[in-house]
């Protein structure tokens, strides 16, 4: 009798693998880090091969450390950092270069001369993308014009394409898939026909013999190697980690939304089977497309924040100002408040709805008062604040109004960001018991395919509040934060110029 889902988490900067039983409880996990790759400022890669080793061996660890046998798993599920591209050599499976994560800034200018010949509007209705390096397409083809030869191998149709969801599935089955919400992220797909199109193919100069077939979030792929965890388990589910943890809080009617608190910081809300057209840059997405009795696609509105748990990341790795990433909440609660200091992360420039790749980091309203816990406070406040950016553009976009967030991700257990966030937002922030939704939407989807779970609505049941954070912050003082952090972006989008 098989007892457990193996969800496979591939993230930004490490490889999870949780077992989750019938109740969707986790009931074993096991984490990897691997390197982040910088070989130029704006520029981010990982290694395919790393990515994949530290993957299988976190799903080893998990089953040995649960004392389960491999039979005893129902189904895999994968959910994945997205529009990181991978190209790889179809017969030896090796890739032909490091990855290119989503983060990465070096095809800024190619974005910026297509969008000057005037074909952003088309990518914004085919795709419901803004023209950004952040999504696949051009950096496919910088890897295609950069790697010597890779262009005419491509055309021969010796290489693959894939995001890391492919990848994984690549090297587990031997298929060559991508699911509907992943491909949904490479500025190549009709949001509306669901299929690889050719006219922005042709734009982007990239050969269709390269893609991979899509497939629906909780299709049967096939089953990994028995060599890989001692059992043929059948890969049945894969999903964006952003559309998994929608899928995990169990948004699944118009209206509800929740904002996830990774590496970056990605806030989704359900709008049904309507692709709302954004006009105030947001991405209009697919959240999934399900076969069978739960069939049919939901589309999302979303925000993408690229620096949220990645900006404490900074504090701890680039100011060495805290020894672990948990140590923030204790040193920026030691103050008040932030003492007027405002920074805005853009790192790798500003995500939405400002879409500005030259926008760098700033540090502003310090004063000889200012210290650490001041700064530590006002990374942490950053994160809400860009959340909060997102959520006013959604209700400009005419979303239906929002009456809670769910927020899920690492971040969402620091109380002291989760009250603020509701304070800012003047909504309820709501947190479940089960934090690990990106995983957790994964594992439900590959139980949906092989019948672990009848149905959405039993998934549902399943969700748990831990606890609720209610807005207690005066309307005054909410409008005085909002008005200095949108002066402090400013600042830091006209520090290129």
């Amino acid at each position: 009798m098989s007892q457990y889902i193996l969800a496979l988490d591939q993230g930004t900067t490490s490889s999870r693998a949780i077992l989750f039983d019938h109740e969707g409880k986790v009931r074993g996990c096991a984490q990897q880090e691997f390197r982040q790759i910088f070989p130029q400022p704006g520029w981010v890669e990982h290694d395919p091969t790393e990515i994949w080793e530290t993957q299988l061996a976190v799903a080893r660890q998990v089953i040995h450390e649960s004392a389960i046998a491999p039979g005893a798993i129902a189904a895999i599920g994968i959910s994945n950092q997205r529009e990181t591209t991978v190209i790889w050599d179809r017969a030896t499976g090796l890739p032909i270069a490091n990855a290119i994560v989503w983060q990465d800034r070096r095809t800024a200018s190619a974005c910026d001369q297509l969008q000057q010949s005037g074909f952003a509007d088309l990518v914004q209705r085919k795709t419901g993308l803004v023209l950004d390096a952040y999504f696949s397409a051009t950096k496919i083809g910088w890897l295609l014009d950069n790697v010597a030869g890779a262009r005419a191998r491509a055309e021969r149709g010796e290489l693959a394409f894939g995001t890391i969801d492919s990848w994984l599935a690549f090297k587990l089955t031997g298929a060559h898939v991508t699911d509907i919400s992943n491909a949904s992220r490479t500025m190549l797909l009709d949001l509306h026909s669901l299929q690889w199109d050719d006219e922005l193919l042709g734009l982007f100069r990239i050969p269709r013999a390269l893609l991979p077939a899509i497939v629906p979030c909780n299709g049967r792929i096939g089953p990994c190697h028995p060599d890989w965890l001692g059992a043929p388990v059948m890969l049945a589910g894969l999903a964006g980690d952003q559309q998994a943890a929608t899928f995990g809080q169990a948004c699944h009617q118009p209206g509800m939304a929740k904002n996830t608190y990774g590496t970056g910081c990605f806030l989704l809300m359900n709008t049904g089977s309507t692709a709302i057209s954004s006009k105030n840059r947001l991405l209009t997405t697919v959240g999934w497309t399900l076969e069978g009795p739960h069939g049919g696609t939901d589309y999302m509105l979303e925000g993408s924040v690229f620096m949220a748990g990645a900006t404490v990341q900074w504090l701890r790795d680039g100011l060495q100002m805290i020894r672990h990433a948990a140590d923030v909440e204790a040193l920026a609660a030691s103050v008040p408040d932030t003492g007027g200091v405002v920074l805005v992360p853009a790192f790798t420039g500003l995500g939405a709805p400002y879409w500005d790749p030259y926008a760098r980091g700033t540090l502003a309203g310090m004063t000889r008062g200012t210290n650490r816990a001041h700064i530590a406070r006002a990374a942490l406040e950053s994160i809400a604040y860009q959340t909060a950016d997102v959520l006013q553009a959604m209700q400009a976009d005419s979303a239906p109004p929002l009456s809670e967030l769910r927020v899920d991700g690492g971040a969402s257990r620091n109380n002291l960001l989760m009250q603020f966030q509701a304070d800012i937002l003047g909504v309820p922030v709501v947190r479940p018991t089960v934090t690990e939704t990106t995983a957790l939407g994964a594992a439900y989807l590959a139980g949906l395919s092989v019948g672990f779970w009848s149905s959405r609505e039993e998934i549902a049941h399943h969700w748990t509040m831990d606890r609720r954070f209610e807005p207690s912050m005066a309307a005054s003082e909410r409008e005085h934060l909002i008005s200095r952090w949108k002066r402090a972006v400013e600042c830091a989008m006209k520090w290129a110029l």
